[in-house]
C-alpha cells in the first residue's frame, strides 16, 4: 500500500511536523509512506516567529520530498499532476489553518482518482484567531476529502456545520512520545539551573493570545502562590510588549522564567521534566498536543474548561479542570500541592495513557479509507 502525507515536515519545526512524522513512522509498519512538505509554508511576512525551520538534521527512516508552495497556483498544478501520476492508495492531510485550503483543496481535488482515497485530521475546523476568508477557505478544503478524524468533539461539531454526511470519527490526539525518554526531576532541574527543592509548574508552547499566559500570571500573584515559580517555555507568536509590561505591573520578579525562544525537541524533555506541573490556562481551544507531550513525561495538569482540553484530562485523576479565571487557576494549582497529589496523579497518568496510542490512529485511517 502506498500513502501520501501531505504538510509540514523536516525541515519545518513544530508540533504539526512532529506530528506527521511520528504518524509516518507507525504508518511504515504496514506501509510504504511519503510525506511531501512545503517549499514555501508561509511567506516570512505571515509567519509570526523568529524562524520557521529546525535545526535537528533530517530523520534518517522516512522520505521527505519538499514539494508544495502555500501560494504558488502553478506549483499546485503541478504538484497536483504528480500526486495523480503517483496514484497513492490513501493521501492523508492534516488541517490546521484556513490559509492551507487553497492550495491542498487544488492538491487534492488534481491528485485525486477514482483509486485514491483521502483522509483529513482535523486540528481545527473553524479557527481560534478569526480571519476574512476562514469559511469559503475551510469549505474550498473539505469538499475533496473522503473522511475526516477529528481530534476532539469541538471540532467534529464544527465539521457538522461544513460537512454533515461525510464519514468522521473522533480520535484523539495520540501521545507525543517522540521527545525523548523522560529524566529525573533532579537531572532535569540541574540541566535548566533550577533549585532543587523548589515548586515548579510549566506553561509549554507558542505564546499566542488565545493561550491564556496573561491568566497564569495575574494567577501568579495570587498570595496561595508565593511559594510556587513558573517557567514559561515557547515562543512569542505575538507580540511581547503586554506580557512584559503585565511582568512588571505584578511585579513578581524571579518567580516567572522565561525561556521564550524556540525549545528545540531534544530540549523539550528537560522543560517537562523540571515541572511539578503543567498548565495550560487556554481562554479557547480545540485540543492540546501539549496535554499529549505531558502525558509522555508523566505530569500532572491544570487545564481550563474550554474545547475539548477536558476530554483529555480527567478531572481530579490526572489534574485538575479549572475555569480561565485567574483566581480559579490559583485555586487549581493550590488543590495539586496541597493535597500532595503529584504520585497518586502520576500512577493514574500510567493508566489512562494507554488509550493514546499511534496504532489506534493508524488503523482508524484504514478502515476510514476502506470504507469509501
Amino acid at each position: 500500500m502506498k500513502i501520501l502525507i501531505l504538510g509540514p515536515a523536516w525541515p519545518f519545526r513544530g508540533g504539526l511536523a512532529a506530528y506527521n512524522e511520528r504518524l509516518a513512522e507507525e504508518l511504515q509498519l504496514t506501509a510504504e509512506v511519503e510525506i511531501w512538505t512545503f517549499t514555501v509554508q508561509y511567506p516570512n511576512f505571515l509567519f509570526p516567529g523568529k524562524s520557521q525551520y529546525a535545526t535537528e538534521p533530517a530523520p534518517a527512516n522516512l522520505r521527505i520530498r519538499r514539494m508544495i508552495n502555500s501560494v504558488n497556483p502553478i506549483n499546485w498544478w503541478i504538484t497536483g499532476r504528480k500526486i495523480r501520476q503517483m496514484a497513492p492508495d490513501i493521501i492523508i492531510v492534516k488541517y490546521w489553518l484556513p490559509f492551507m485550503g487553497p492550495a491542498l483543496g487544488t492538491l487534492l481535488r488534481l491528485g485525486k482518482n477514482k483509486h485514491t482515497k483521502v483522509v483529513s485530521i482535523l486540528d481545527n475546523v473553524i479557527p481560534h484567531e478569526k480571519r476574512p476568508g476562514d469559511v469559503p477557505f475551510t469549505k474550498y478544503f473539505l469538499k475533496p476529502v473522503d473522511a475526516f478524524i477529528a481530534m476532539s468533539q469541538s471540532v467534529l461539531d464544527d465539521l457538522k456545520l461544513f460537512e454533515p454526511k461525510k464519514p468522521v470519527s473522533l480520535i484523539p490526539h495520540p501521545i507525543y512520545d517522540n521527545y525523548g525518554t523522560p529524566i529525573s526531576k533532579a537531572a532535569a532541574r540541574e540541566k535548566l539551573h533550577l533549585q532543587q527543592d523548589k515548586k515548579y509548574i510549566l506553561f509549554f508552547g507558542f505564546i499566542r493570545q488565545y493561550k491564556g499566559l496573561d491568566l497564569l500570571m495575574q494567577a501568579m500573584a495570587d498570595e496561595r502562590m508565593k511559594d510556587i515559580s513558573l517557567i514559561v517555555a515557547g515562543e512569542f507568536y505575538e507580540d511581547a510588549t503586554p506580557y512584559r509590561q503585565l511582568l512588571e505591573k505584578l511585579q513578581l520578579g524571579d518567580r516567572i522564567i522565561l525561556h521564550t525562544d524556540f525549545i528545540p525537541n531534544d530540549e523539550v524533555k528537560n522543560f517537562f521534566c523540571a515541572a511539578d506541573l503543567v498548565v495550560q490556562p487556554y481562554k479557547s481551544a480545540t485540543q492540546s498536543g501539549i496535554s499529549q507531550i505531558a502525558y509522555h513525561f508523566e505530569k500532572p495538569m491544570v487545564v481550563t474548561r474550554v474545547g475539548g482540553l477536558i476530554e483529555m484530562v480527567p478531572d481530579n485523576v490526572v489534574g485538575f479542570q479549572c475555569s480561565p479565571d485567574p483566581t480559579d487557576i490559583a485555586t487549581a494549582i493550590e488543590k495539586f500541592y496541597a493535597g500532595n497529589r503529584e504520585a497518586d496523579m502520576i500512577d493514574a497518568i500510567r493508566i489512562e495513557k494507554k488509550q493514546y496510542s499511534w496504532s489506534r490512529l493508524a488503523n482508524e485511517i484504514y478502515k476510514l479509507a476502506e470504507k469509501q
